[in-house]
């Protein structure tokens, strides 16, 4: 395998560029609902969740084990792949033809994609591993087209195993790749050993995880359907293409993408890369179709930015560098604004919105507080036999996180209601979240006893929703914990 050139410095420096933005808001409000999950599912290492495969978890334990109390250090990695995933655009852009200023360009676009740079980068999730290593797999068979080196073949497969640990939808992009590469070559690139080779070395990877899907009823496939009817909620199919297109980048991400789809369909000096311009095209058309999130396209804006690089380095003549400067400086102040830029004053007496993900950075120890005062506050007798159980999975997680002196939190949200049933031992239920209406079919005495607080007077998910002590449980915890179950958000 031919050793790869370094990406040129320019991009190193816009790597860097971003990893310092990123760094310099990323403890601006606090950990965000997903990630304190992350934390408690790690602290329940399994081969797989109902929501997702085992890495992010175990991810998530080892950065807050090395980094307990520190939500910068907990996102290390987020920062760090996001820095290479920059890099890894600039050398897409070289292996596609360009030479520095092209590289430049593939890298700067990358840095200034709302979703690449704030989306994903500033919070450890698996939307944000799976598009660096969608990105990393991509320049791999870019550059296997490029060198015919079939030890890509076997490297991108190795990705691929990884990213199967993440997230299921990588299989996509295999599949239609396959399917482009038949019908606009190179055909030589199913015939290649390497490539079935790796792709069942990337399925046995998955066995274990696929073993655990199987013994738990295939949950995933429940979530699936549930972010289907998230998104159709959202806008669904119509707001899918134009959702995509701001997370590129409204200016010069947006841009790029649909210019880099046309140029690999259409340009003569990419005609060896053709096929996957019409991938991108059956990627986004299956997602789209199946009413995926608008981001599972993000893990091939870098081929796309990459592609229209090359081109418009060609065609651009040098008075029209001022103006490239320009839009990629607007770009770059637009995706900044996606991060978490203003004091949380701001949002102090404004409207809850849903929509508004920065609204759940915040609050999390005042949620753990204000139940840890309610259960302070109980006699003595009652504190040892009880018990707490959470509306949602996000604040249970939070409980464990920051009260671990608590009684340890259940939760029938999601991926947490797999993590154990409460104790039969538990006479009182101390219950966050929910309504009385919903409880009161389990319980013959339910109390409301507190309210959430975050302390900020912000409209969050959390603020005012009530505590509950909730007795006289009408059957064992072991019938009731099935009809506590819910993959949506909110019981």
């Amino acid at each position: 395998m031919a050793v790869p050139q370094f990406a040129r410095l320019p991009v190193w420096l816009i790597a860097g560029a971003a990893m310092v933005v990123l760094l310099a808001f990323g403890h601006r409000y606090g950990y965000h609902g997903d990630e304190l999950y992350f934390i408690a599912a790690g602290r329940h290492l399994d081969w797989g969740y109902a929501d997702q495969p085992p890495l992010l978890p175990l991810l998530a334990l080892l950065m807050d084990s090395l980094f307990p109390n520190s939500v910068v250090g907990f996102r290390l990695p987020a920062v760090l792949f996001t820095g290479l995933g920059v890099v890894v655009a600039g050398l897409t852009a070289r292996e596609l033809g360009g030479g520095a200023r092209a590289q430049a360009m593939a890298a700067g676009a990358y840095a200034c994609s709302p979703f690449l740079l704030a989306g994903a980068g500033h919070i450890l999730a698996t939307h944000m591993v799976d598009a660096f290593l969608w990105t990393v797999v991509v320049w791999l068979v870019v550059r296997w087209v490029r060198t015919r080196d079939d030890r890509l073949l076997l490297a991108a497969a190795v990705v691929t195993a990884l990213d199967l640990q993440v997230k299921f939808l990588i299989p996509v992009f295999w599949a239609i790749a396959v399917v482009a590469s038949l019908l606009l070559g190179p055909r030589e690139l199913v015939r290649r050993p390497a490539l079935w080779l790796g792709g069942a070395l990337a399925v046995a990877a998955c066995v274990p995880t696929l073993v655990w899907q199987a013994a738990n009823g295939w949950p995933q496939l429940e979530m699936n359907r549930i972010v289907a009817s998230e998104v159709s909620y959202a806008g669904g199919r119509v707001t899918f293409l134009p959702m995509a297109l701001e997370q590129a980048g409204y200016g010069v991400g947006a841009v790029l993408f649909v210019l880099g789809v046309w140029w690999l369909l259409r340009s003569p000096r990419l005609r060896d890369y053709r096929f996957l311009g019409l991938t991108v095209l059956g990627v986004t058309a299956v997602f789209w179709l199946s009413s995926g999130r608008p981001y599972y396209v993000g893990g091939l804006f870098a081929l796309c930015f990459a592609a229209s690089a090359v081109e418009l380095d060609r065609l651009l003549t040098a008075r029209w560098r001022p103006v490239v400067v320009l839009a990629y400086a607007v770009s770059a102040l637009v995706a900044i604004s996606w991060l978490p830029v203003k004091p949380i004053s701001a949002y102090a007496g404004q409207p809850y919105d849903p929509m508004n993900m920065e609204l759940e950075e915040f609050g999390w120890p005042e949620v753990a507080a204000s139940v840890a005062s309610v259960y302070h506050a109980l006699p003595e007798n009652h504190r040892e036999t009880a018990t707490i159980v959470t509306e949602t999975y996000w604040q249970a997680a939070a409980l464990d996180k920051f009260e671990p002196d608590l009684p340890e939190a259940h939760s029938g949200s999601r991926g947490y209601w797999y993590f154990g049933v409460p104790p039969e031992s538990a006479r009182l239920t101390l219950f966050v979240g929910g309504s009385r209406d919903e409880l009161e079919p389990y319980f013959d005495q339910v109390k409301r006893v507190g309210t959430v607080d975050n302390g900020h007077e912000v409209n969050n998910g959390n603020q005012g929703e009530p505590i509950w002590v909730c007795e006289g449980r009408t059957a064992p915890w072991s019938e009731l914990w099935p009809s506590f179950r819910h993959m949506t958000f909110t019981w």
